[in-house]
């Protein structure tokens, strides 16, 4: 039974794994586009590098790990993808998730979970459920998005300031209580470097320069902090925060100059040093994370790809690119890659850098698994308060204030209410809570809104019919409008100084009926019996085609149906003679 569903269904013709990557070529792939893409791929290589230990370390994880993120799944993701442009790898959005596993879990936990995100990613594919991310309103998204960042910028305030705190909570309130409390051991040799890096960031720009300022940034705040450290001033660095120990017993500090080893997720011990039995009851515990994962991971690849759409007059293949993801997912952790998904700043900056199929992608990974094998040694200088600053602009991109800002002007409260109230339930609490009380509360909003459009207004009959009522109906008849309509129409019957025998309804109007509207309608009309008559004219397919399928209802059999108005008072007149 399940077997014919799939095939009557095409399921797995949904997806097209490759098809970004076949569309580049059928356009006609020449030498010039080749060196366009290589050109792109080096510029958002640079930019992948830090970030990606950046990410890695505010994920709660070694660097090493976003880096091995940006290699294996920015890979397979883009050359198994639906879109052309999209660049994948670690994302700020996914840190206010991976955080907390890290804590309860550690990284084998983390790793289990991103495994677990890229199975429920494939199956959405396989589903078609691209299509549907599509629905989730933008007060939304760009409440829960503004909250991320909000949870990001916060937690880098310990490393951009270098202040002594050795754990930090699990709430977001306890988390500020802890920096404010913190602020006393501020070292003013982290903040000078996270200061530095933070403005060559934000100014760079002006400079019109072809380089990215990810690169100047942290090389002159290693340089500054190697001056700082050389005049003995202490400044966290990812050499001095992190070591690591490989499978043959190597150990070092810093990030290990070797290819990803090839890993068994559930065989990593947690976070505190013990092998996790994984049953049941721990998978379950799993489950919520990689379910927002993989959510996460869909709304932001698939906005990235619509946005890179629109810069380049392209098509995206939702569903081929959430197979992508998956797969990305699936393959990642067992090379040490944590959770990647569409990264749109990196996205932009290939497009931008003149990037024309997804070999830019490609290149971008080969560049961050060649400075990993040849410049380990160098970045391991860099320093923590220099990675912060990085988060702490990413943290501003996401929050994405300007259209904020616009949208409150132009918006109504309704809109409002759901974007403050994402924003702060994804803050205080997490974004799954946000996201499944934003679209629920902006779907009653809407449907209230809807609602409150359905209407009913009296025309005029002729006059040698003085015991009728004709109203014309305009909106949806559904579960949230009929019953108030068709109330309304009962007083204004009840309510007349002469007997009314005849009620007419022009539902010309009339878009939707729905089984709510069917019910409201039967209550009416039992209302109305046996002392006055109901006709209906000018209905439209759909609700036509809802009649139809209620006529074993006895109200509904009574109800008496025209073509239109001059139909209906016809009718009405052979009635009374």
């Amino acid at each position: 039974m399940l077997k014919k569903w799939f095939l009557s269904k095409n399921v797995f013709l949904a997806v097209k794994p490759f098809s970004a990557l076949k569309e580049s070529f059928r356009a006609g792939y020449t030498r010039q586009f080749f060196i366009r893409d290589i050109i792109a791929g080096l510029t958002i290589g640079v930019i992948a590098i830090p970030l990606s230990m950046a990410l890695a370390i505010a994920s709660g994880v070694a660097p090493q790990h976003g880096l091995y993120t940006a290699i294996v799944a920015g890979m397979i993701i883009a050359v198994t993808g639906g879109s052309r442009f999209n660049v994948s790898g670690p994302t700020a959005a996914f840190v206010v998730i991976l955080y907390p596993i890290t804590q309860q879990f550690g990284l084998g936990g983390l790793l289990m979970a991103t495994l677990l995100s890229g199975l429920i990613l494939v199956v959405m594919a396989l589903f078609r459920l691209g299509r549907l991310i599509e629905y989730i309103p933008l007060p939304v998204t760009l409440g829960f998005t503004c909250g991320i960042g909000v949870v990001i910028a916060t937690l880098q305030i310990k490393d951009f300031l270098g202040l002594s705190i050795v754990e930090m909570p699990a709430h977001y309130i306890d988390k500020v209580q802890t920096i404010v409390t913190a602020l006393p051991t501020i070292n003013w040799a982290d903040a000078l470097v996270g200061v530095v890096t933070l403005f060559i960031l934000t100014q760079w720009h002006k400079l019109r320069l072809p380089i990215p300022g990810h690169l100047p940034a942290v090389i002159i705040a290693t340089l500054l902090s190697l001056a700082f450290i050389y005049a003995d001033q202490h400044v966290a660095t990812i050499g001095s925060a992190f070591q690591y120990t490989l499978s043959d017993g190597t150990q070092g500090f810093g990030i290990p100059d070797a290819l990803p080893e090839f890993i068994l997720p559930w065989d990593i011990p947690n976070a505190q040093g013990e092998v996790i039995t994984w049953n049941f009851e721990t998978i379950q515990a799993l489950l919520p994370a990689a379910f927002s994962m993989a959510v996460l991971g869909a709304i932001e690849s698939l906005l990235c790809a619509v946005i890179l759409d629109n810069m380049t007059d392209t098509k995206h293949h939702s569903n081929n690119e959430l197979l992508a993801q998956g797969l990305g997912n699936i393959a990642a952790p067992f090379l040490g890659g944590i959770t990647a998904t569409a990264a749109i700043a990196r996205s932009v900056a290939n497009v931008k850098a003149g990037g024309v199929s997804p070999i830019s992608s490609v290149v971008h990974a080969l560049l961050v698994l060649f400075a990993l094998l040849f410049f380990a040694n160098a970045l391991s200088y860099l320093p923590l308060s220099s990675m912060a600053a990085l988060l702490l602009v990413v943290a501003w991109n996401m929050a994405n204030v300007p259209q904020i800002i616009q949208l409150i002007r132009r918006s109504g409260r309704n809109e409002i209410a759901v974007l403050l109230t994402c924003l702060s339930l994804t803050v205080i609490f997490d974004m799954v809570i946000a996201i499944t009380v934003g679209v629920l509360l902006a779907s009653l909003l809407f449907i209230r809104t809807i609602a409150e459009m359905t209407k009913s207004i009296e025309i005029a009959h002729p006059d040698d019919l003085n015991d009728v009522l004709v109203y014309r109906i305009s909106g949806p008849l559904f579960f949230a409008a009929a019953d108030n309509l068709f109330a309304d129409l009962h007083d204004k019957t009840v309510n007349t100084d002469h007997e009314i025998k005849h009620i007419v309804l022009q539902c010309d109007a009339v878009t939707v009926l729905d089984t709510g509207g069917i019910h409201a309608l039967t209550r009416f009309v039992q209302h109305m019996l046996p002392h006055q008559q109901l006709y209906m004219c000018n209905m439209q397919f759909q609700p036509l085609r809802m009649i139809v399928k209620s006529n074993t209802v006895n109200e509904i059999q009574k109800i008496n149906f025209a073509s239109d108005l001059s139909d209906a008072f016809n009718k009405i007149r052979v009635f009374e003679q």
